[in-house]
C-alpha cells in the first residue's frame, strides 16, 4: 500500500517523500496511481514522522537541506522511497541516508571513474539515486531503500544555486502538494543580505489570507530576514474530522535587497563578490528585430500563440523604440527592410502585418538569421542617431535548419560573422523538436542566452515573460574592472547589456597582501551620457559582517564564486573542441571535485548501498538533452528481494530475414524482391575500421573496429571479428561506444559508462537506446533506422578465445536512397540474376553465375548464421556467396570502406 508524502519547490524545487509499505512493490490503484492514506495513521506500520525544507540564503547563495524521517513499526522490511526535484541550475553536493544508526554517504567523483568503476546502468524513472530532467525547470531525485523491521531511516539532501534577480526581484517558490496530513511539516527560509533587506514578502495560493497570517511567521529587519510555516497536523486538515490536506498550491517567498549605491562588494578570505544593480537610470532606446519561424510546422496553437505574443509586445514598445520583423520559411521576408518607429501608425500596421501572415513550408533559418542581422548592422552603420540605442536580436523557432544552409557548424560561423559581438541574439526553442544545445552554443557565441518555449496553454505568457526581461536596457557595453595585479580567476565582467530588474554579479579571488588596493571601476554607455563609477569595499562593514555571520559568509563567498565559474566553464565548453574543448572540461572537473558538486561531470555513489545486483547508487546530473527512463530498482539497506528484469526486445518476434554482420566477419545481405540472401566476408588486419552504415543526408553512421583472436596457432590466419563499434548520429549530438565490455555514451564528453551486466533505456532527443542485459543492445533512431548489437561471450568449446560483437539492422526502410557502406548500401532495392547452376570445386555446394551492378560474378551457395536469437549456436541461413571480399557486389573495392576512426 503506498503512501504519497509532500511535494515542494525550493527556489523553483520540488520535494516528494513516499513511504511504501510492501513486500517487493507497493500496491497500485486501478489508474495506477499509489493509494493515499493520512499520515498521523501508520500505512502497513510504516509513518512519516517528519519532513524540513531548510533554505538558508547568503548574498544570493542559497543553501537547501531538505530532511525527512521514516519509521517502519512493522515486524516485516517495507520499501521507502524517497523523491526531490530540483532546479536545473542547482548542484547536489551531498546525500545522506541514516538508518539502524548506521550512515549511508554520498561521495562524488569524476563521472567516468564512477560509472567505470560501480559499472552503473542508465537507469532512470523512479531509479536508484539518479537525477534526470523533470518538467521544465526541474531535475529529479528519487531513491528507493529497505527499511528493516521495527526501525527508521533519515534521508538528508543537500543542494545549492545562486538566486538571480529577474523584475526586480529574488523568488524563492515552494510548491505545497503533499496529499496527505504530515505530522512535523517545517517550511524555513532565513535570509542574510548585507546591503539589508527592502522588502520580503509570502503568499500561500492554498490558504485564506487571515489563516495564512496566522500559520506564516514572516519578519525582517535590516540584513536578516526570517520565513516560517510549520502547521500542525490540525491545522492542515481541511475541517476537524477530515484526513484529507489544505496544502495544495504555491507557498512563494520574494525578497529585493537595498540599493543605495550602484555597486556592493563583499569580500572574505582572499574571494569576492560584486553585485551590480544600478537605480534610476533612464531607459535605453532600443533596436529589436524579431526573427519569426513560419515554416509549416508552426502550424495550429504555436503559431496562434506566437501572433498573441507578438501583439502584446508590439503594445509594449516604447516610441523612442525602432523595430522591424523577419519571417523565415523555405524563403525569407521582412516587414519593412529596414528599422522603423514605434510610432502608433507603424504599430497598428506591424499588428496587421503579424495578425494576416501564413505559413510557409521549410525552415530557413540561416537565411532568418542573417537578414535580421542585416537591418540591424545596417542602422547602426547608417543612421547616428540610432547608433546609441540597445540592439536586440531575437529568433523564434521550433525545429531545425532544412532550407537554404542546413550544415550547423557554417550557420554559427555565418552569425558570428554578422554580429561580431555588436549586439545579443538571444533564441527561443519552441516545444522539445527544436534542437536547443545548438541555439544554446548560438546564443553563448553572441553575448545572449537561450529559452526553451514550451508547448502548452501558457506558451502566450512564456514568449512574453521573456521579452519582460530584455525590453527595458539601462546600460550598454558593460565593464567590471579590477586591478589586473590584485585579482584573478574572474567570472565572466562584460556585458552587452544591463536590464532593468536584473543584477549583475562578478566573482573572483584576491591575491594576498592586495586587499588595500582592490577597487571596481565600472564603464558603461547609457541614455545621451557615459556611466563611471568606483565601488570600494566598507572595510569595517566587513568586520561587522565577519563578526555577525563568521564561517559562513566566508564559506558562502567563496562557493558562489566557484558556483559561478563552473557554470562559465560548461557553458564555454559547449562551443569548444578538441583539446581547447578538454583542457576547459578538465578545469571544470578539477573544481567540481573541489567543492564537491554533482556537475554534469561528476557524479555521486552512495558507500554502503547494494541493489539486487551488489550495485551502488550513483547521483547523476543528466547530460543536456538526454532522458533515461527505465525500470526502478530498490536498494537495501539490509536483504531485499530481486526484482524482476525487463526487455524491451522480444527475441521471438524478431523478423527470419536478416541483414548484418557477425563472426569473422560474415556480411549477410537479405533481398526481400528475390526472398533470398547474398553473403561474403571482409579479410582485413585487426585495428582496421570499417565502414557499415553511412546516411550522408543526416550525418547517421556506424563503424566497426576489427580485433583478432587471442590465442592463434603461429603462421597460420586467424579470423577477425568486430571489437568496437562506434554509432553517431551528428543531428543529436549521440555517440555510442560498444565494446564487449562497456557501452559508452558520448565517450567524447564524459559520457556514463554502462556494463552488459545492466538493464538500461536511455534517450537521446530523437534516439532511444535499449541495453538487455548480458544478451544485445537496440538502437532506434526516429525516422531513421532500428539496429541491434548482439554481445558474444567466450563459452567452454567456442573456437573463438575472445569476446566479440555482432550489428544487425532490424529496419531501415527510413533511411535515405544516398545511404552507403558496407551494410547500408544494400538498404534499398537493387536486383540481380542467377543462372547456369552446376557443381563447384568442393562437389558439396553449388556454384552459379550472377549477374550484379552489370558484372559477371562466380557464386557459391552456402550457409552462414544469424545469432541474433541464440548468440551461441546461431541459426542457418541459406545464402549465395561471394567471393573475394563482396568483389563485384559492393560498389568499389573493400578497402574503400576503410576509415580512421569509429566516429
Amino acid at each position: 500500500m503506498g503512501l504519497r508524502g509532500l511535494l515542494c519547490v525550493c527556489l523553483v524545487s520540488l520535494l516528494a517523500l513516499q513511504a511504501v509499505a510492501a513486500q517487493g512493490s507497493p500496491t497500485r490503484n486501478p489508474k495506477g496511481g499509489k493509494k493515499r492514506m493520512a499520515v498521523d495513521a501508520a500505512v502497513d506500520g510504516v509513518v512519516i514522522r517528519s519532513l524540513k525544507v531548510n533554505c538558508k540564503v547568503t548574498s544570493r547563495f542559497a543553501h537547501y537541506i531538505i530532511t525527512s524521517q521514516v519509521v517502519n513499526s512493522a515486524d516485516t522490511a517495507k520499501e521507502v522511497s524517497f523523491n526531490v526535484e530540483i532546479p536545473k541550475t542547482a548542484f547536489i553536493s551531498d546525500f545522506a541516508i541514516t538508518a539502524d544508526e548506521n550512515a549511508f554517504t554520498g561521495d562524488i567523483k569524476d563521472k567516468v571513474t564512477a560509472w567505470k568503476q560501480y559499472r552503473k546502468a542508465a537507469i532512470s524513472g523512479e531509479n536508484a539515486g539518479l537525477v534526470r530532467a523533470s518538467g521544465r525547470t526541474m531535475e529529479q531525485f528519487s531513491i528507493h531503500i529497505i527499511v528493516g523491521p521495527r526501525s527508521k531511516a533519515t534521508f538528508r539532501l543537500t543542494y545549492e544555486e545562486v538566486l538571480r534577480r529577474k523584475l526586480m526581484q529574488y523568488d524563492i517558490v515552494i510548491k505545497v502538494k503533499p496529499q496527505q496530513l504530515v505530522q512535523h511539516f517545517e517550511i524555513d527560509v532565513d535570509i542574510f543580505e548585507p546591503q539589508g533587506i527592502r522588502k520580503l514578502d509570502v503568499e500561500a495560493s492554498f490558504l485564506p489570507k487571515e489563516l495564512a497570517a496566522q500559520l506564516i511567521k514572516k519578519s525582517f529587519s535590516g540584513k536578516k530576514g526570517h520565513v516560517l510555516f510549520r502547521p500542525t497536523v490540525s491545522q492542515q486538515q481541511t475541517c476537524p474530522t477530515c484526513s484529507t490536506t489544505l496544502l495544495n498550491g504555491d507557498f512563494k517567498v520574494t525578497y529585493d535587497v537595498n540599493r543605495d549605491d550602484a555597486c556592493d562588494l563583499l569580500v572574505a578570505n582572499n574571494y569576492f563578490a560584486h553585485f551590480f544593480a544600478p537605480q534610476n537610470l533612464k531607459k535605453l532606446n532600443k533596436n529589436v528585430v524579431f526573427v519569426i519561424d513560419i515554416s509549416s510546422s508552426m502550424e495550429g496553437q504555436k503559431l496562434k500563440q506566437t501572433k498573441e505574443a507578438l501583439h502584446k509586445i508590439l503594445g509594449d514598445m516604447r516610441p523612442g523604440d525602432y523595430f522591424d520583423l523577419v519571417l523565415f520559411g523555405s524563403a525569407v521576408q521582412s516587414w519593412k527592410g529596414s528599422l522603423v518607429q514605434a510610432s502608433p501608425a507603424n504599430l497598428e500596421a506591424a499588428r496587421n502585418f503579424v495578425q494576416q501572415f501564413s505559413l510557409a513550408g521549410a525552415t530557413n533559418l540561416n537565411g532568418g538569421l542573417l537578414r535580421g542581422i542585416e537591418i540591424l548592422n545596417k542602422a547602426q552603420q547608417s543612421l547616428p542617431e540610432l547608433s546609441n540605442h540597445a540592439s536586440i536580436l531575437i529568433m523564434l523557432t521550433d525545429g531545425e535548419p532544412t532550407e537554404g544552409v542546413m550544415d550547423r557548424t557554417q550557420i554559427l560561423k555565418n552569425v558570428r560573422d554578422g554580429i561580431k559581438g555588436r549586439f545579443p541574439l538571444y533564441n527561443l526553442g519552441f516545444g522539445h523538436d527544436v534542437d536547443l544545445n545548438f541555439l544554446e552554443v548560438m546564443s553563448l557565441e553572441n553575448n545572449g542566452r537561450v529559452q526553451r518555449i514550451y508547448e502548452d496553454h501558457d506558451a502566450t505568457q512564456q514568449l512574453q515573460g521573456f521579452y519582460e526581461q530584455v525590453a527595458n536596457p539601462l546600460l550598454r557595453d558593460v565593464e567590471l574592472l579590477y586591478p589586473r595585479e590584485a585579482v584573478s580567476d574572474l567570472t565572466q565582467h562584460r556585458h552587452k547589456q544591463y536590464y532593468e530588474g536584473s543584477e549583475i554579479m562578478v566573482a573572483g579571488r584576491i591575491a594576498d597582501h592586495k586587499l588595500s588596493s582592490f577597487k571596481a571601476d565600472v564603464r558603461a554607455h547609457g541614455e545621451g551620457q557615459e556611466f563611471m563609477t568606483t565601488c570600494l569595499v566598507d572595510k569595517e562593514e566587513m568586520k561587522k559582517l565577519l563578526r555577525e555571520r563568521g564561517h559562513m559568509l566566508e564559506n558562502h563567498v567563496e562557493r558562489l564564486w566557484a558556483y559561478l565559474t563552473i557554470q562559465e566553464l560548461l557553458a564555454k565548453r559547449m562551443k569548444l573542441e578538441g583539446q581547447e574543448k578538454a583542457n576547459v572540461s578538465a578545469k571544470a572537473l578539477q573544481m567540481s571535485l573541489a567543492y564537491q558538486f554533482v556537475t554534469p561531470l561528476t557524479s555521486m555513489t552512495v558507500r554502503g548501498m547494494t541493489d539486487q545486483d551488489g550495485l551502488e547508487p550513483i547521483i547523476d546530473k543528466p547530460l543536456d538533452g538526454m532522458e533515461m527512463v527505465g525500470p526502478r530498482k530498490t536498494f537495501m539497506l539490509q536483504a531485499s528481494q530481486p526484482a524482476p528484469t525487463h526487455s524491451s526486445l522480444d527475441i521471438k518476434k524478431l523478423p527470419d530475414q536478416v541483414t548484418g554482420v557477425d563472426t569473422d566477419p560474415h556480411f549477410l545481405i537479405h533481398v526481400p524482391q528475390k526472398e533470398d540472401t547474398l553473403c561474403f566476408n571482409i579479410n582485413e588486419e585487426p585495428g582496421v575500421v570499417l565502414s557499415l552504415v553511412q546516411d550522408p543526408d543526416t550525418g547517421f553512421s556506424v563503424n566497426g573496429q576489427l580485433i583478432g583472436n587471442e590465442a592463434g596457432s603461429p603462421g597460420k590466419h586467424e579470423g577477425t571479428y568486430f571489437g568496437r563499434l562506434g554509432i553517431a548520429n551528428p543531428a543529436t549530438d549521440f555517440q555510442l561506444e560498444v565494446t564487449p565490455q562497456n557501452i559508452t555514451l558520448n565517450p567524447g564528453s564524459g559520457g556514463p559508462v554502462f556494463s552488459w551486466r545492466d538493464q538500461a533505456f536511455l534517450r537521446q532527443n530523437e534516439v532511444l537506446v535499449t541495453i538487455n542485459r548480458k544478451r544485445n543492445l537496440v538502437v532506434s533512431v526516429e525516422d531513421g533506422g532500428t539496429f541491434e548489437v548482439v554481445l558474444h561471450r567466450v563459452w567452454r568449446g567456442s573456437a573463438v578465445r575472445q569476446d566479440f560483437l555482432g550489428f544487425y539492422v532490424l529496419d531501415s526502410h527510413r533511411m535515405s536512397a544516398r545511404t552507403h557502406g558496407l551494410l547500408g548500401q544494400f538498404f534499398h532495392p537493387f536486383d540481380y540474376k542467377v543462372s547456369n547452376l552446376h557443381p563447384g570445386s568442393d562437389p558439396t555446394k553449388t556454384d552459379a553465375t550472377m549477374v550484379v551492378k552489370n558484372r559477371r560474378l562466380t557464386v557459391t551457395r552456402g550457409l552462414q548464421k544469424d545469432y541474433r536469437k541464440d548468440p551461441r549456436h546461431g541459426a542457418e541461413v541459406t545464402c549465395w556467396f561471394i567471393h573475394n571480399n563482396g568483389d563485384g557486389l559492393i560498389d568499389g573495392i573493400h578497402t574503400d570502406y576503410i576509415v580512421p576512426d569509429i566516429f
